[in-house]
Protein backbone atom coordinates (compact mmCIF):
# COMPACT_ATOMS: atom_id res chain seq x y z
CA UNK A 1 0.00 0.00 0.00
CA UNK A 2 1.40 3.29 -0.90
CA UNK A 3 1.98 5.63 2.27
CA UNK A 4 -0.82 8.64 1.51
CA UNK A 5 0.13 12.28 1.31
CA UNK A 6 3.28 10.51 0.41
CA UNK A 7 6.94 12.13 2.14
CA UNK A 8 9.92 12.24 0.58
CA UNK A 9 13.14 12.71 2.95
CA UNK A 10 16.81 13.33 2.43
CA UNK A 11 19.04 10.57 0.73
CA UNK A 12 22.21 9.04 2.71
CA UNK A 13 20.49 9.70 5.72
CA UNK A 14 18.33 7.96 7.84
CA UNK A 15 15.26 10.10 6.70
CA UNK A 16 15.67 8.81 3.09
CA UNK A 17 13.49 6.69 0.95
CA UNK A 18 15.38 4.13 -0.54
CA UNK A 19 14.49 2.62 -4.01
CA UNK A 20 16.17 -0.72 -5.69
CA UNK A 21 16.58 -0.80 -9.35
CA UNK A 22 17.02 -4.41 -10.98
CA UNK A 23 18.26 -3.64 -14.12
CA UNK A 24 20.14 -0.81 -14.84
CA UNK A 25 20.45 -0.32 -18.55
CA UNK A 26 19.76 2.88 -20.10
CA UNK A 27 16.06 2.92 -18.91
CA UNK A 28 16.77 2.29 -15.98
CA UNK A 29 19.76 4.95 -15.86
CA UNK A 30 16.87 7.72 -16.60
CA UNK A 31 14.42 5.93 -13.81
CA UNK A 32 17.65 6.80 -11.71
CA UNK A 33 17.86 9.91 -12.54
CA UNK A 34 14.37 10.66 -12.30
CA UNK A 35 14.47 9.25 -8.86
CA UNK A 36 17.59 11.51 -8.21
CA UNK A 37 16.10 14.68 -8.80
CA UNK A 38 13.23 13.93 -5.70
CA UNK A 39 15.48 13.34 -3.38
CA UNK A 40 15.55 9.63 -3.83
CA UNK A 41 17.94 7.63 -2.32
CA UNK A 42 18.84 4.86 -5.36
CA UNK A 43 20.42 1.43 -5.21
CA UNK A 44 20.76 0.17 -8.97
CA UNK A 45 21.50 -3.59 -9.66
CA UNK A 46 22.36 -4.90 -12.43
CA UNK A 47 24.63 -8.11 -14.16
CA UNK A 48 27.60 -6.34 -14.94
CA UNK A 49 29.82 -3.97 -13.33
CA UNK A 50 29.61 -0.09 -14.78
CA UNK A 51 25.75 -0.77 -16.46
CA UNK A 52 24.70 2.67 -17.43
CA UNK A 53 22.35 3.29 -13.64
CA UNK A 54 25.40 1.96 -11.62
CA UNK A 55 26.82 4.85 -12.93
CA UNK A 56 24.38 7.92 -11.58
CA UNK A 57 23.10 5.82 -8.58
CA UNK A 58 24.27 6.28 -4.79
CA UNK A 59 25.30 2.69 -4.53
CA UNK A 60 25.77 -0.11 -6.85
CA UNK A 61 25.96 -4.00 -6.93
CA UNK A 62 26.75 -6.54 -9.37
CA UNK A 63 24.63 -9.71 -9.10
CA UNK A 64 22.85 -12.77 -11.09
CA UNK A 65 19.45 -11.67 -10.20
CA UNK A 66 17.99 -14.78 -11.55
CA UNK A 67 19.51 -16.25 -8.41
CA UNK A 68 16.69 -15.74 -5.53
CA UNK A 69 19.14 -16.38 -2.56
CA UNK A 70 21.44 -13.29 -4.15
CA UNK A 71 18.41 -11.54 -4.73
CA UNK A 72 16.89 -11.70 -1.51
CA UNK A 73 20.71 -10.83 0.81
CA UNK A 74 20.78 -7.77 -1.68
CA UNK A 75 17.24 -6.66 -0.03
CA UNK A 76 17.34 -7.84 2.92
CA UNK A 77 21.43 -5.97 3.10
CA UNK A 78 19.85 -2.62 1.68
CA UNK A 79 16.26 -2.50 3.05
CA UNK A 80 14.71 -0.53 0.42
CA UNK A 81 11.11 0.99 0.39
CA UNK A 82 10.13 0.19 -2.62
CA UNK A 83 12.00 -2.48 -5.12
CA UNK A 84 11.72 -1.78 -9.08
CA UNK A 85 11.91 -4.29 -11.61
CA UNK A 86 13.77 -3.20 -15.20
CA UNK A 87 14.36 -6.30 -16.64
CA UNK A 88 12.61 -9.94 -17.25
CA UNK A 89 15.38 -11.91 -15.84
CA UNK A 90 14.80 -11.78 -11.93
CA UNK A 91 14.06 -14.22 -9.92
CA UNK A 92 10.02 -13.38 -9.65
CA UNK A 93 9.69 -16.38 -7.09
CA UNK A 94 11.47 -14.17 -4.19
CA UNK A 95 9.61 -10.83 -5.77
CA UNK A 96 6.52 -12.57 -4.33
CA UNK A 97 8.24 -13.33 -1.30
CA UNK A 98 9.87 -10.64 -0.30
CA UNK A 99 6.66 -8.69 -1.32
CA UNK A 100 4.58 -11.04 1.44
CA UNK A 101 7.31 -10.52 3.86
CA UNK A 102 6.35 -6.97 3.78
CA UNK A 103 11.06 -6.47 3.26
CA UNK A 104 9.63 -4.04 0.42
CA UNK A 105 6.91 -3.18 -2.23
CA UNK A 106 7.49 -4.32 -5.62
CA UNK A 107 6.45 -1.98 -8.65
CA UNK A 108 4.18 -2.41 -9.99
CA UNK A 109 3.19 -5.36 -8.27
CA UNK A 110 5.21 -9.28 -7.66
CA UNK A 111 2.41 -10.99 -9.68
CA UNK A 112 3.00 -8.33 -12.43
CA UNK A 113 6.86 -9.20 -12.32
CA UNK A 114 6.09 -12.56 -12.51
CA UNK A 115 3.09 -12.55 -14.95
CA UNK A 116 5.15 -10.47 -17.51
CA UNK A 117 8.52 -12.04 -17.06
CA UNK A 118 8.00 -14.27 -19.63
CA UNK A 119 5.94 -14.18 -22.98
CA UNK A 120 3.52 -17.68 -21.59
CA UNK A 121 2.26 -16.05 -18.69
CA UNK A 122 0.94 -12.52 -19.94
CA UNK A 123 -0.09 -14.13 -23.21
CA UNK A 124 -2.47 -16.47 -21.21
CA UNK A 125 -3.91 -13.88 -18.73
CA UNK A 126 -4.30 -11.55 -21.89
CA UNK A 127 -6.04 -14.41 -24.34
CA UNK A 128 -6.87 -17.05 -21.62
CA UNK A 129 -8.38 -15.09 -19.10
CA UNK A 130 -9.03 -11.42 -20.32
CA UNK A 131 -10.26 -12.86 -23.59
CA UNK A 132 -8.56 -10.01 -25.70
CA UNK A 133 -7.76 -10.37 -29.14
CA UNK A 134 -4.33 -11.50 -30.01
CA UNK A 135 -2.66 -13.11 -32.53
CA UNK A 136 -2.89 -17.01 -32.64
CA UNK A 137 -0.35 -18.54 -30.47
CA UNK A 138 1.30 -21.96 -29.44
CA UNK A 139 4.32 -22.84 -27.10
CA UNK A 140 7.03 -25.23 -27.41
CA UNK A 141 9.56 -26.68 -25.95
CA UNK A 142 11.47 -28.98 -28.13
CA UNK A 143 11.76 -28.91 -31.76
CA UNK A 144 9.74 -31.50 -32.59
CA UNK A 145 7.18 -29.96 -31.03
CA UNK A 146 7.99 -26.59 -32.66
CA UNK A 147 7.32 -28.12 -35.91
CA UNK A 148 4.01 -29.36 -34.73
CA UNK A 149 3.17 -25.64 -33.46
CA UNK A 150 4.42 -24.10 -36.64
CA UNK A 151 2.06 -26.86 -38.58
CA UNK A 152 -0.78 -25.69 -36.93
CA UNK A 153 -0.28 -22.14 -36.80
CA UNK A 154 0.50 -22.24 -40.36
CA UNK A 155 3.45 -19.84 -42.39
CA UNK A 156 4.32 -16.88 -42.02
CA UNK A 157 4.99 -16.95 -38.63
CA UNK A 158 6.82 -15.23 -35.88
CA UNK A 159 9.41 -17.71 -33.20
CA UNK A 160 10.56 -15.84 -30.46
CA UNK A 161 12.05 -17.16 -26.95
CA UNK A 162 9.44 -16.42 -23.83
CA UNK A 163 11.72 -14.49 -22.55
CA UNK A 164 13.69 -12.04 -24.14
CA UNK A 165 13.96 -8.50 -24.92
CA UNK A 166 14.45 -5.93 -27.36
CA UNK A 167 13.55 -8.51 -30.01
CA UNK A 168 16.97 -10.80 -29.34
CA UNK A 169 16.38 -14.25 -30.60
CA UNK A 170 13.07 -13.47 -32.72
CA UNK A 171 12.62 -14.28 -36.24
CA UNK A 172 9.68 -14.66 -38.81
CA UNK A 173 9.50 -17.79 -41.34
CA UNK A 174 7.79 -18.14 -44.47
CA UNK A 175 9.25 -21.80 -45.01
CA UNK A 176 9.58 -24.95 -43.16
CA UNK A 177 13.21 -24.97 -43.79
CA UNK A 178 13.83 -22.11 -41.72
CA UNK A 179 12.55 -23.52 -38.81
CA UNK A 180 15.42 -25.11 -37.59
CA UNK A 181 17.44 -22.40 -37.44
CA UNK A 182 14.89 -20.04 -35.84
CA UNK A 183 14.78 -23.02 -33.16
CA UNK A 184 18.49 -22.50 -32.48
CA UNK A 185 18.48 -18.59 -32.75
CA UNK A 186 15.70 -18.41 -30.36
CA UNK A 187 17.51 -20.53 -27.58
CA UNK A 188 20.46 -18.23 -28.04
CA UNK A 189 18.38 -14.99 -27.84
CA UNK A 190 17.05 -15.68 -24.68
CA UNK A 191 17.94 -13.83 -21.55
CA UNK A 192 17.79 -17.18 -19.68
CA UNK A 193 17.80 -20.53 -21.46
CA UNK A 194 14.31 -21.77 -20.96
CA UNK A 195 14.42 -24.06 -24.08
CA UNK A 196 10.93 -22.78 -24.81
CA UNK A 197 9.59 -20.67 -27.59
CA UNK A 198 6.08 -19.16 -28.45
CA UNK A 199 5.11 -19.32 -32.48
CA UNK A 200 2.85 -16.35 -32.99
CA UNK A 201 0.70 -15.98 -36.15
CA UNK A 202 1.21 -13.49 -38.53
CA UNK A 203 -1.24 -10.72 -38.09
CA UNK A 204 -1.24 -8.10 -41.49
CA UNK A 205 -1.68 -5.11 -39.63
CA UNK A 206 -1.46 -1.58 -40.73
CA UNK A 207 0.93 -0.36 -38.09
CA UNK A 208 2.13 -1.64 -34.32
CA UNK A 209 2.09 1.29 -31.45
CA UNK A 210 3.23 1.40 -27.89
CA UNK A 211 0.12 2.36 -25.56
CA UNK A 212 2.05 3.94 -22.94
CA UNK A 213 -0.10 3.88 -19.60
CA UNK A 214 -0.05 4.66 -16.10
CA UNK A 215 -1.61 4.19 -12.90
CA UNK A 216 -1.42 7.10 -10.32
CA UNK A 217 -2.60 8.37 -7.27
CA UNK A 218 -3.64 11.85 -8.06
CA UNK A 219 -4.30 14.88 -5.41
CA UNK A 220 -6.68 12.97 -3.42
CA UNK A 221 -5.09 9.81 -3.02
CA UNK A 222 -7.30 8.11 -5.45
CA UNK A 223 -5.98 5.54 -8.39
CA UNK A 224 -6.43 6.50 -11.59
CA UNK A 225 -5.43 5.41 -14.92
CA UNK A 226 -3.52 8.14 -17.29
CA UNK A 227 -2.55 6.99 -21.35
CA UNK A 228 0.12 9.14 -23.23
CA UNK A 229 -0.90 9.71 -26.72
CA UNK A 230 0.23 6.72 -28.83
CA UNK A 231 3.57 6.15 -29.99
CA UNK A 232 4.38 4.85 -33.71
CA UNK A 233 7.55 2.40 -34.44
CA UNK A 234 9.53 0.67 -36.65
CA UNK A 235 11.36 -2.32 -35.58
CA UNK A 236 14.00 -4.88 -37.73
CA UNK A 237 14.34 -8.29 -36.46
CA UNK A 238 11.87 -7.39 -33.28
CA UNK A 239 14.11 -4.44 -32.31
CA UNK A 240 13.01 -1.15 -32.02
CA UNK A 241 15.15 1.75 -34.00
CA UNK A 242 12.62 4.59 -34.69
CA UNK A 243 9.88 5.65 -32.68
CA UNK A 244 7.47 9.04 -32.80
CA UNK A 245 4.82 10.36 -30.98
CA UNK A 246 1.88 11.59 -31.83
CA UNK A 247 1.06 8.47 -34.01
CA UNK A 248 -2.32 9.17 -35.95
CA UNK A 249 -5.51 6.61 -35.18
CA UNK A 250 -8.57 6.73 -35.70
CA UNK A 251 -11.33 7.84 -32.73
CA UNK A 252 -12.37 4.20 -32.49
CA UNK A 253 -9.08 2.45 -32.97
CA UNK A 254 -7.76 4.81 -30.21
CA UNK A 255 -10.32 4.28 -27.91
CA UNK A 256 -10.08 -0.08 -28.68
CA UNK A 257 -6.45 0.38 -27.97
CA UNK A 258 -6.97 2.31 -24.22
CA UNK A 259 -10.05 -0.37 -23.60
CA UNK A 260 -7.64 -3.00 -23.74
CA UNK A 261 -4.18 -1.08 -21.79
CA UNK A 262 -6.79 -0.33 -19.08
CA UNK A 263 -8.16 -3.78 -19.29
CA UNK A 264 -4.41 -5.31 -18.63
CA UNK A 265 -2.91 -3.00 -16.67
CA UNK A 266 -5.77 -3.16 -14.08
CA UNK A 267 -5.72 -6.45 -13.86
CA UNK A 268 -1.96 -6.68 -13.22
CA UNK A 269 -2.58 -3.72 -10.50
CA UNK A 270 -0.19 -1.42 -8.85
CA UNK A 271 1.47 2.05 -9.74
CA UNK A 272 3.54 2.72 -12.19
CA UNK A 273 4.12 2.79 -16.40
CA UNK A 274 3.25 0.57 -18.67
CA UNK A 275 4.48 -0.33 -21.96
CA UNK A 276 1.51 -1.98 -23.78
CA UNK A 277 2.31 -3.22 -27.86
CA UNK A 278 -0.78 -3.29 -29.97
CA UNK A 279 -0.91 -4.26 -33.57
CA UNK A 280 -3.88 -1.95 -35.64
CA UNK A 281 -5.16 -2.37 -38.83
CA UNK A 282 -8.16 0.05 -39.27
CA UNK A 283 -10.29 0.00 -36.63
CA UNK A 284 -9.37 -3.53 -35.48
CA UNK A 285 -7.11 -3.69 -32.48
CA UNK A 286 -4.67 -6.57 -31.29
CA UNK A 287 -3.00 -7.27 -28.04
CA UNK A 288 0.74 -8.06 -28.53
CA UNK A 289 2.72 -7.52 -25.36
CA UNK A 290 3.14 -5.35 -22.08
CA UNK A 291 5.86 -4.57 -19.98
CA UNK A 292 5.44 -3.28 -16.18
CA UNK A 293 7.94 -0.66 -17.03
CA UNK A 294 9.38 2.33 -19.14
CA UNK A 295 9.20 1.06 -22.52
CA UNK A 296 12.40 1.72 -25.19
CA UNK A 297 10.25 3.23 -27.65
CA UNK A 298 9.02 5.58 -25.02
CA UNK A 299 12.44 6.85 -24.78
CA UNK A 300 10.82 9.38 -27.36
CA UNK A 301 9.20 11.01 -24.62
CA UNK A 302 11.87 13.11 -23.79
CA UNK A 303 11.42 15.09 -26.60
CA UNK A 304 7.23 15.44 -26.56
CA UNK A 305 6.21 15.75 -23.46
CA UNK A 306 5.89 17.34 -19.86
CA UNK A 307 6.96 14.56 -18.07
CA UNK A 308 8.73 11.81 -19.88
CA UNK A 309 8.05 8.12 -18.86
CA UNK A 310 10.49 7.94 -16.70
CA UNK A 311 9.47 10.70 -14.45
CA UNK A 312 5.42 9.35 -14.80
CA UNK A 313 7.08 6.09 -13.56
CA UNK A 314 9.33 7.74 -11.12
CA UNK A 315 6.50 9.99 -9.39
CA UNK A 316 3.58 7.00 -9.99
CA UNK A 317 5.50 4.74 -7.86
CA UNK A 318 6.02 7.40 -4.96
CA UNK A 319 2.78 7.95 -5.29
CA UNK A 320 3.14 11.28 -6.22
CA UNK A 321 0.46 12.74 -8.89
CA UNK A 322 1.40 12.84 -13.22
CA UNK A 323 1.04 14.43 -15.45
CA UNK A 324 1.35 12.74 -19.30
CA UNK A 325 0.67 15.54 -21.68
CA UNK A 326 2.31 16.12 -25.03
CA UNK A 327 4.13 18.93 -25.42
CA UNK A 328 5.11 19.12 -29.25
CA UNK A 329 5.45 16.25 -31.93
CA UNK A 330 8.77 14.24 -31.52
CA UNK A 331 10.86 11.17 -32.57
CA UNK A 332 13.79 9.47 -31.89
CA UNK A 333 16.40 6.92 -33.70
CA UNK A 334 18.66 4.27 -32.54
CA UNK A 335 22.72 4.78 -32.55
CA UNK A 336 24.22 1.53 -32.55
CA UNK A 337 27.80 0.63 -31.42
CA UNK A 338 28.38 -0.42 -34.53
CA UNK A 339 31.84 -2.30 -33.49
CA UNK A 340 32.19 -5.10 -31.84
CA UNK A 341 34.99 -3.42 -28.63
CA UNK A 342 35.13 -2.25 -25.63
CA UNK A 343 35.26 1.52 -24.27
CA UNK A 344 33.95 4.00 -27.08
CA UNK A 345 34.30 7.37 -28.43
CA UNK A 346 31.86 9.04 -30.30
CA UNK A 347 32.25 11.60 -32.60
CA UNK A 348 29.83 13.81 -34.86
CA UNK A 349 28.03 15.07 -31.82
CA UNK A 350 28.13 18.92 -32.66
CA UNK A 351 26.97 18.21 -36.25
CA UNK A 352 24.06 16.00 -34.66
CA UNK A 353 22.74 19.02 -32.24
CA UNK A 354 23.43 21.48 -34.82
CA UNK A 355 20.39 20.21 -36.19
CA UNK A 356 17.64 22.17 -35.26
CA UNK A 357 15.55 20.02 -32.16
CA UNK A 358 17.38 17.73 -32.03
CA UNK A 359 19.12 16.36 -28.99
CA UNK A 360 21.36 13.30 -28.50
CA UNK A 361 21.84 10.85 -25.42
CA UNK A 362 24.80 8.68 -24.74
CA UNK A 363 24.35 5.47 -22.71
CA UNK A 364 27.76 5.19 -21.45
CA UNK A 365 27.54 1.34 -21.77
CA UNK A 366 31.00 -0.32 -21.39
CA UNK A 367 31.35 -2.54 -24.22
CA UNK A 368 29.73 -2.10 -27.91
CA UNK A 369 28.61 -4.88 -30.30
CA UNK A 370 27.78 -4.30 -33.76
CA UNK A 371 24.00 -3.92 -32.87
CA UNK A 372 24.16 -2.85 -29.64
CA UNK A 373 22.23 0.72 -28.82
CA UNK A 374 24.57 2.72 -26.99
CA UNK A 375 22.71 6.00 -27.78
CA UNK A 376 19.62 7.46 -29.04
CA UNK A 377 19.06 10.69 -30.91
CA UNK A 378 16.01 12.45 -29.85
CA UNK A 379 14.42 15.86 -31.75
CA UNK A 380 11.30 17.58 -31.79
CA UNK A 381 9.65 19.38 -35.11
CA UNK A 382 6.33 21.28 -35.98
CA UNK A 383 5.40 17.89 -37.35
CA UNK A 384 6.26 13.92 -36.53
CA UNK A 385 7.31 13.77 -40.13
CA UNK A 386 9.75 16.69 -39.76
CA UNK A 387 10.72 15.65 -35.95
CA UNK A 388 11.62 12.09 -37.70
CA UNK A 389 13.73 13.27 -40.48
CA UNK A 390 15.76 15.13 -37.70
CA UNK A 391 16.29 12.51 -35.32
CA UNK A 392 17.54 10.09 -37.99
CA UNK A 393 19.83 12.69 -39.47
CA UNK A 394 21.16 12.92 -35.97
CA UNK A 395 21.54 9.52 -35.34
CA UNK A 396 23.26 9.23 -38.38
CA UNK A 397 25.76 12.18 -37.64
CA UNK A 398 27.07 10.17 -34.59
CA UNK A 399 30.18 8.21 -35.75
CA UNK A 400 30.86 5.75 -33.04
CA UNK A 401 34.74 4.51 -32.74
CA UNK A 402 36.63 2.13 -30.59
CA UNK A 403 38.80 4.18 -28.28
Amino acid sequence: MHPWPPTLGTPLSPAAVKVLLLGAGELGKEVVIALQRLGVEVIAADRYPNAPGHQVAHRAHVLNMADPTALRALVEQERPAIVVPEIEAIATDALVQIERAGLARVVPTARAAQLTMNREGIRRLAAEELKLPTSPYRFASSLDELHAAVGEIGLPCVIKPVMSSSGKGQSRIDRADQIDAAWTYANAGGRVALGRVIVEGFIDFDYEITQLTVRALGTDGALATHFCEPIGHIQVAGDYVESWQPHPMSEVALRRTRAIADQVTSELGGTGIFGVELFVKGEQVWFSEVSPRPHDTGMVTMATQWQSEFELHARALLGLPVDPSLRNPGASAVIYGGHDAGPMRFAGLADAMAIPGADVRLFGKPESFRKRRMGVALARGETVAQARERAKLAAAAVRPQPA
